[in-house]
């Protein structure tokens, strides 16, 4: 048989180039039958256990489908396809190997089934039916024909899709490491971790299992289907997750509902699973979890290598951001410790001296010494100067704190942190300055309204509006999903004048299942200092709208 004289071959070959999987696979059942003539056919997909894990059909409404029910099972005459040659039985009703047909399916008298190979394995059987006349060698090789484009066409949307996954996957551990080292907290980071992998993995449920109390591990974080009650769940120590742990290897799991074992009685609801440690360095982290529903696709191998390497790219970020949290407490104890003692050496040594002269002055008077007037004047004088003294020194100490580099104009720190703010999104965010209405330009030219921008904000405020674009861009992050982000900072002159600060997005909106506001207190706390307001809203994008604004006097 040449490829030339076979119908529907030049339709065929230009399946080969088509990489959605399951267009390929109804088109080759289309064409095997209207290549052979028979009204009915069949492609039945194997999962590793042997059963139908996909059906794709021919001659047959979605009525009559849903009718029957579940597709074959393949243990009857299905199941006798060779795994390296076809059959043909033109006669079923007379053939041993045939049980009957599920009720409310067609009645046929001829079958004809192929098995599709990929890489010598059987990927699938597809079997025709009822062709009048029955079914001759001639349509077997040609069915064969058609199995073996399948399979290349088969492989090419794998290779296809590995190389698609392969992408997302890389996106998703550098989206999960930026974060990470850009400061995020903990708990913030692993949630992100939880859900990233799940939607990357295609997963309907992914957990997060974590140390708990003593040497028990639980699961901390749950995104997805059927989580309730989930959190909190305890995972013995002789069970899955704590195997992958102590070996530091992945495991898949056909399915969940059908294991001899289940050690975690909520997991049985759940089909196919996938469990990924997160070990950096030979220190175990957590592990993932990940679970699909009965009945949806496995996860495969390729899956499994790239979790795999995403949870322990994720872990070695999870234990360089604890070392830097760790380098940050270390830093903050030296700066508290240096604090301390210029507060000690200076003006906690000048009070004391200060206290002292007053005190020698207070027994001198109780003593009935002859303290003159100009003595007494003298030595409140001489204290007042130390006090002074001293109060300027504390201030000089406290507006070090404020910011590591306070010669930064505002508008250069505003631009600073909507620049750092481009990894976390995954864009730049728009920054807008207004004076008076007027926006400031990123040339030399507006260097006087930005000194004028700064001097009216003021130092006091000038953190806190920081303070505020910070907050609002975090959020934005980690909450909104949001494809721009604009910040508007106007300051307005004359009486009456305020400081207004504006981050809207167009993403989600604010989750009402997020509890934790902590980050909002503080911005409406540092606009009640200043007697101005803190309002949250829908922006003109159908996402979230920021708004803190303050009075400059």
């Amino acid at each position: 048989m040449s490829i030339s004289t076979t119908p529907h071959i030049n339709s065929l070959l230009s399946l080969i180039g088509t990489l959605d999987l399951d267009e390929v696979l109804q088109r080759f059942v289309d064409e095997a039958c209207q290549t052979t003539g028979a009204p009915y056919g069949a492609l039945s997909v194997l999962d590793n256990r042997g059963e139908t894990s996909a059906f794709y059909y021919h001659g047959m409404s979605e009525t009559h489908a849903e009718a029957i029910g579940h597709p074959p099972v393949g243990r009857g005459i299905i199941g006798r396809i060779p795994i390296d040659d076809g059959i043909i039985i033109n006669d079923l009703a007379s053939s041993p190997y045939f049980t009957g047909f599920p009720p409310r399916h067609a009645r046929m008298s001829t079958f004809l089934g192929v098995p599709v190979r990929v890489h010598e394995q059987v990927y699938g059987r597809l079997y025709l039916c009822d062709k009048p006349g029955g079914f001759t060698p001639r349509d077997l090789q040609e069915l064969q024909f058609l199995a073996a484009v399948a399979a290349v066409a088969v492989e090419n949307s794998r290779l296809y899709l590995q190389a698609r996954d392969a992408e997302r996957w890389t996106r998703v551990s550098q989206q999960v490491t930026t974060t990470l080292l850009e400061g995020a907290e903990e708990e913030d980071a692993l949630l992100l971790i939880t859900q990233l992998i799940r939607s990357v993995a295609e997963a309907d449920t992914a957990l997060m299992i974590l140390p708990s109390v003593g040497e028990s591990w639980a699961c901390e974080f749950a995104d997805g289907a059927l989580t309730d009650g989930l959190v909190g769940t305890v995972f013995p120590p002789n069970g899955r997750a704590m195997t992958v742990l102590r070996e530091g290897q992945g495991l898949l799991v056909d399915s969940m509902q059908r294991a001899q074992t289940m050690r975690v009685s909520a997991l049985a609801q759940f089909g196919p699973a996938l469990y990924a440690p997160l070990i950096a360095r030979g220190t175990p982290f957590g592990v993932l979890l990940l679970l699909r529903l009965p009945g949806c696709e496995e996860f495969t191998r390729e899956s499994l290598a790239l979790a795999e390497s995403v949870a322990s790219q994720a872990a070695l970020a999870l234990e360089l951001a604890s070392a830097r949290h760790a380098q940050d407490m270390a830093t903050l104890l030296d700066e508290r410790t240096r604090i301390g003692e210029d507060l000690h050496d200076l003006a906690i040594q000048q009070l004391f001296a200060t206290g002292m002269a007053l005190s020698r002055i207070r027994d001198r008077l109780l003593a009935g010494d002859d303290v003159t007037a100009e003595e007494q004047t003298q030595a409140l004088e001489g204290a007042l100067a130390s006090v002074d003294d001293s109060v300027k020194q504390i201030r000089s100490i406290v507006h070090k704190l404020r910011d590591p580099d306070p010669t930064v104009v505002l508008v250069e720190r505003l631009r600073r942190e909507t620049s750092l703010a481009r990894h976390a999104l995954g864009f730049a965010p728009s920054l807008v300055l207004e004076l008076d209405g007027t926006p400031l330009l990123d040339d030399e030219t507006d260097a006087e309204a930005a000194d004028v921008f700064d001097g009216l904000v003021g130092a006091d405020r000038a953190d806190d509006v920081v303070a505020v674009v910070r907050e609002a861009l975090s959020n934005a992050a980690r909450h909104a999903h949001a494809s721009s982000v604009l910040v508007r900072v106007s300051v307005s002159s004359g009486p009456g004048g305020n400081v207004r600060v504006s981050v809207s997005d167009d993403g989600a909106g604010l989750d009402p299942s997020q509890t934790r506001r902590s980050g909002l207190d503080n911005l409406a706390s540092r606009a009640r200092r200043h007697r101005g307001s803190l309002s949250i809203g829908r922006s003109d994008e159908s996402g979230l709208e920021l708004t803190w604004c303050v009075p400059l006097s």
